[in-house]
């Protein structure tokens, strides 16, 4: 039977200082199994450990790191992803356009080049069809929102499950939570079950077991929430003013109950929050008082916490490659999603650990 190894590396820091010990979690999931991603036996610790006492701290970082990839490329392209996956020992990719058997054959092909298994995503919102010719589409979130039968949404996340872990995929950065609070929002919009915060967490939640109960991990997004806003954070940096209680009833509302639910994973948005963060067009996905502070610490949420693209214009508007990997690494995140510089991240984030003292075990 086959396993997919899924490696999750937590960042602990003290009071006083950023003193960091990377923890690999090894989860086996199964093709048959649930995703359990608080729980996990004494014999994946051990292996973690084997593991991770031949990495050197270049190999560690890399870990953190995942690329963006795609099935409809040519072979020179196909041998560049080769050099990046053996040279520099990625911790895993994300899949874009092309075909479901072509990524299946790449992904055995690239995981064969790999000294440890990556991690395999694929943005599949409403199905692989929003990615990979030839598959099935779902209706958007929004059509989902005005259904009166829940239990369907929860027999679509069981298919797109099945349907990923047959291209060898192990985690879907799906659903979508934000609430779509503002009709003039040109990027999350039709991607939203609607704007009522509890039939959003209820269908979120619903999608969300119907992964994880079937062998994917789930990741909600775009924390804290990307609902309302009136600009695209593929091409800017868009702004969130509101108070505490605002963001603590309405935004953070579908985050916290699918957080109780038994959430997966959870991706930070490219937004700029003055609340949270008071220095200038830093987004959430940068912030340590967001990632950290307000997820883990505050929500307790203890599961992946992946970043939104840092090849999109919210952040690289004001962060240059290797800089945007290592202030979302200092953040808090487990996952540096689309790095546009793999060697330049990994120097960046080796001579910070190296400065500021922070182990990597």
């Amino acid at each position: 039977m086959t396993f997919f190894i899924f490696l999750h590396l937590k960042k602990r820091r003290t009071m006083k200082h950023l003193g960091t010990t990377f923890i690999l979690t090894l989860l086996f999931v199964l093709s048959l199994s649930a995703v359990k991603a608080q729980h996990t036996d004494d014999k994946c610790h051990i292996w973690v450990d084997s593991v991770m006492n031949e990495l050197s701290t270049d190999d560690k970082i890399a870990q953190l790191i995942s690329i963006r990839t795609y099935s409809n490329k040519d072979e020179d392209y196909y041998k560049g992803i080769d050099k990046i996956v053996k040279r520099h020992k990625i911790g895993g990719l994300c899949f874009f356009q092309g075909g479901p058997a072509r990524q299946a054959e790449l992904t055995n092909r690239w995981q064969a080049l790999s000294d440890v298994p990556m991690l395999i995503a694929l943005d599949a919102e409403w199905g692989l069809g929003m990615r990979l010719d030839s598959t099935i589409s779902y209706p958007r979130q929004m059509t989902l929102g005005a259904i009166q039968n829940d239990s369907l949404i929860y027999q679509m996340g069981r298919d797109i499950a099945e349907q990923l872990k047959t291209i060898g995929t192990q985690i879907n950065f799906a659903p979508v939570a934000d609430i779509n609070s503002n009709p003039e929002n040109p990027v999350i919009n039709t991607r939203s079950f609607g704007e009522n915060r509890e039939k959003v967490a209820k269908k979120s939640i619903m999608y969300m077991h119907g992964l994880q109960n079937n062998g994917i991990i789930a990741t909600a997004k775009h924390f804290p929430g990307h609902g309302d806003t009136d600009s695209d954070s593929h091409h800017t940096l868009p702004v969130i003013i509101h108070n505490k209680q605002r963001m603590d009833s309405l935004e953070l509302y579908p985050f916290k109950a699918m957080i109780d639910a038994g959430l997966g994973g959870i991706m930070t948005a490219h937004l700029y929050i003055p609340l949270y963060e008071q220095r200038e067009n830093r987004a959430s996905t940068l912030s340590n008082n967001i990632v950290t502070g307000l997820l883990s610490d505050s929500l307790g949420f203890d599961g992946l916490k992946v970043t939104d693209a840092l090849d999109m214009s919210g952040v690289t508007k004001y962060f240059k490659p290797g800089e945007t990997e290592l202030e979302a690494y200092k953040a808090g995140n487990d996952i540096l999603l689309l790095a546009l510089d793999v060697p330049k991240a990994i120097r960046k984030i080796k001579h910070f650990v190296k400065e500021s003292d922070e182990g990597l075990a």
